[in-house]
């Protein structure tokens, strides 16, 4: 009975999303212990280093359980949530029960193929995936290991009185992100009292570690440690500092700035240009029928100037590719728009922006913003990128010095319009004035390159009928 209820069991592991992510944080569960799932019904949202995705089950049955908590982190390839696919209800007692079964099975049921492998929204499975490290026993084997390492630090076994961990002793139980959080934190995983299942280290147990060993140590009177005792619990009002984990969109952001601006030599060009006449053409189009019920507004049009502008000047449109030692010239422009969301700075694009009209371009500006503040933006959307536009100006900024999206040689900045006095056909008259920036990587871009596109793209803002005589 106990081999055809484990049979039936069947674990929905966290898809391996490629692109070099090997985590995402369970966000929210849609369903509980108990609960009936069918094949593609969202089960759960998390968040990787790129994107909040929703998780469909691949498969029947009856929700037994659910294996983290919302809020965890989880590796790639670790099981998530157990479905009893026989059709029957899971019982309440029966999770305990599988680390108790026979040792000859535990191996079996690990080679077992678990149906198709689920893939994270924007993604197809790979032909080669990602290798990982084989497990060192099987599942029973581990379980008791870390029941001896839980009873021996709860100073129920010999070792109760010894700190450290001696080399015949089971190494504790962590996962490499939490190694490496106790290699920084310089904490001895053997001394940290785990609280995940089947007595797993977790992040919380690593930085409780480092926390109360402070006061504990310190050789002061009784009422001392009372009176300190209070300081981590202080309210939100009285509190002098707030530390909040880097994870998810904010670490692969600052991961990829850091290794764009150390990587590739920008630079910055400036031009100040009078776009009156684009302000113009962008009330006049909403007024046209073509564009009726899209979002017009002078994003589009500096979009489509840059696109003019790339199509003049195809060197721009380029990425290093410092392994092969080449200089790779897209032949299509997968336009780029920063967006700043609730998650953090996302750059998702336009994919073949360089084909599309203008009512086109229009929408697909439109749903790629609209997508961008629902926190919905998949990872495939945000691949691929060739050039980017962040429009600064939206903040009210006049112009900055943009950072270069990873694997592309220019970034355009836009700064605020504002009514400005200009000299116009000889008089000073007030006009709409902007000012634009262009970065881009000088080892492929050189001065002379980065000056025409920055200079065709102010040309075509100053006068718009340029879209039509040079696209």
């Amino acid at each position: 009975m106990t081999t055809m209820t484990e049979a039936s069991v069947r674990e929905f592991k966290m898809p391996d999303v490629g692109e070099g992510l090997t985590e995402a944080e369970i966000l929210k569960w849609y369903v509980q212990p108990g609960d009936t799932v069918t094949d593609g019904q969202v089960v759960c949202e998390v968040e990787t280093a790129k994107a909040a995705v929703e998780l469909p089950i691949p498969y029947d049955g009856v929700v037994r359980e659910l294996c983290f908590p919302e809020g965890t982190t989880v590796d790639v390839g670790t099981a998530i949530i157990s479905v009893d696919v026989s059709g029957g209800a899971a019982p309440a007692q029966e999770a305990p029960a599988q680390s108790a079964a026979p040792a000859t099975s535990a191996p079996a049921e690990e080679k077992k193929p678990e149906g198709r492998q689920p893939v994270l929204v924007g993604y197809g499975v790979a032909t080669s995936s990602t290798k990982r490290r084989p497990r060192k026993g099987p599942e029973v084997a581990v379980a008791q290991a870390s029941t001896a390492i839980q009873t021996e630090l709860n100073g129920h076994g010999p070792a109760a009185a010894a700190p450290a961990v001696t080399d015949d002793r089971p190494r504790p139980l962590a996962k490499p992100p939490v190694r490496k959080l106790a290699k920084d934190l310089g904490v001895d995983l053997a001394t940290v009292i785990p609280s995940g299942p089947d007595g797993i280290i977790t992040r919380d147990d690593v930085h409780a570690a480092v926390a109360p060993p402070a006061p504990a140590a310190a050789p002061a009177p009784a009422e001392t440690p009372a009176a300190a005792a209070p300081a981590p619990a202080a309210s939100y009002d009285t509190a002098r500092e707030t530390r909040v984990p880097i994870k998810g969109v904010r670490k692969a952001t600052a991961q990829a700035m850091v290794g764009s601006a150390f990587t590739a030599p920008h630079v910055t060009e400036f031009v100040t240009v009078d776009v009156t006449r684009t302000m113009k053409l962008v009330e006049e189009l909403k007024q046209d029928k073509e564009f009726a019920g899209l979002r017009v507004n002078p994003l589009l049009l500096i979009a489509k100037a840059l696109l003019v502008a790339v199509k003049r000047n195809p060197d721009i449109n380029a990425s290093w590719d410092e392994a092969a030692q080449e200089i790779v010239v897209k032949h299509y422009v997968n336009l780029g728009i920063a967006a700043a969301t609730p998650r953090g700075l996302i750059v998702p694009n336009v994919k073949d922006a360089h084909a599309k009209t203008l009512p086109q371009l229009a929408q697909s500006l439109g749903e790629l913003v609209s997508t961008a503040r629902e926190g919905k933006t998949s990872p495939a959307a945000m691949q691929g990128g060739t050039v980017t536009i962040t429009n600064v100006g939206v903040f009210g900024v006049d112009t900055g010095t943009p950072l270069l999206n990873p694997g592309e040689s220019a970034i355009l900045a836009v700064g605020a319009i504002k009514l400005q006095p200009w000299v116009h056909k000889g008089k000073v008259k007030p006009r709409q004035v902007t000012t634009l920036a262009l970065s881009f990587d000088h080892r492929l871009v050189d001065g002379e390159l980065g000056s025409k596109v920055l200079a065709d793209v102010a040309a075509i803002l100053e006068q718009p009928k340029r879209l039509i005589t040079w696209a």
